[in-house]
């Protein structure tokens, strides 16, 4: 998850490694150091990751009782979740609060479009797949084209095969696996019109996010952090009526808080006799 910087003012980023193998005291102490250095924490964490390490996360932010650790849970794919960590950590170098900041992953989430090319959807669970799609995969030389975020879709590559892509420009990182094709990077990237391509490793959770290890995963992204930054301060922001931190959005991602609801007042009924008080209990006319 912690890809190259974007540019000289990407924030390097913190790796908690085993957090759900080593000591809790030992993982207990990093954390601290980490509130300590830097005043707020913003742990990115993948929904596929195993319930012992979200477990230790939830742990740690309750031995501490601090407002200060936000823990974000995005639907994303692993090279799609990486590109999303950096763009917050671009974005960290800026004049944004914590609390805005935190709340940003839920709004740029909506700008990365995260798919992968695939060699078998037999053992794909986090994508919806039908029938005819698994007994295809049974053919040797069928690959599939799958989009994850934002909105699911597969389809199995011909030579018509498409995949709905951004309105908007993007760069696209390709992390290649087992997989032998360059359907990504000669069809799909330019049917995106993307502005820009780059290849990099790809991410050790992968595999098992798609089910096989025969893939190439792809995601575009904004890159700009002018236009990052243009986004997210554009956006209506409010104050926790509970921590006081500001943020985007209802629910405050440092403590949790939703607005609180108040009960509207009752209808007020109408009395009988200012019914029929200027008319004498006629109707007029």
């Amino acid at each position: 998850m912690a890809l190259p910087p974007q540019d000289e003012r990407t924030l390097p980023a913190v790796v908690l490694r085993d957090i759900d193998r080593r000591p809790l005291e030992q993982a207990l102490a990093e954390m601290q150091t980490l509130v300590e250095h830097h005043g707020h924490v913003i742990v990115v964490c993948s929904q596929a990751a195993p319930t012992a390490v979200q477990r230790r996360l939830h742990t740690l932010r309750s031995l501490m009782e601090s407002d200060r650790i936000a823990l974000f849970r995005p639907d994303l794919p692993p090279l799609g979740l990486a590109v999303l960590a950096r763009q917050l950590r671009q974005l960290a170098s800026c004049d944004i609060s914590p609390g805005v900041l935190a709340s940003a992953g839920r709004l740029l989430v909506h700008y990365i479009h995260a798919g992968a090319l695939l060699g078998s959807v037999t053992r794909l669970d986090r994508v919806p797949v039908g029938l005819k799609s698994h007994a295809k995969s049974w053919v040797p030389g069928s690959q599939f084209g799958v989009l994850a975020h934002p909105e699911p879709r597969l389809v199995r590559i011909t030579p018509e095969a498409a995949l709905p892509g951004p309105e908007f420009g993007t760069w696209m990182l390709v992390a290649k696996g087992q997989l032998q094709s360059d359907w990504v990077t000669t069809t799909l990237a330019p049917s995106w019109k993307v502005q820009g391509l780059r290849e990099i490793p790809l991410p050790a959770e992968s595999p098992d996010w798609w089910g096989t290890g025969k893939l190439i995963e792809f995601c575009s992204f904004l890159p700009d952090l002018s236009v990052l930054y243009q986004l997210v301060t554009s956006v209506r922001r409010g104050s926790c009526h509970w921590c006081g931190i500001d943020v985007i959005g209802d629910r405050c991602v440092f403590c949790s808080a939703m607005p609180p609801v108040y009960d509207s007042p009752p209808p007020k009924q109408l009395e009988s006799r200012t019914a029929v008080g200027a008319t004498g209990g006629r109707r007029p006319g």
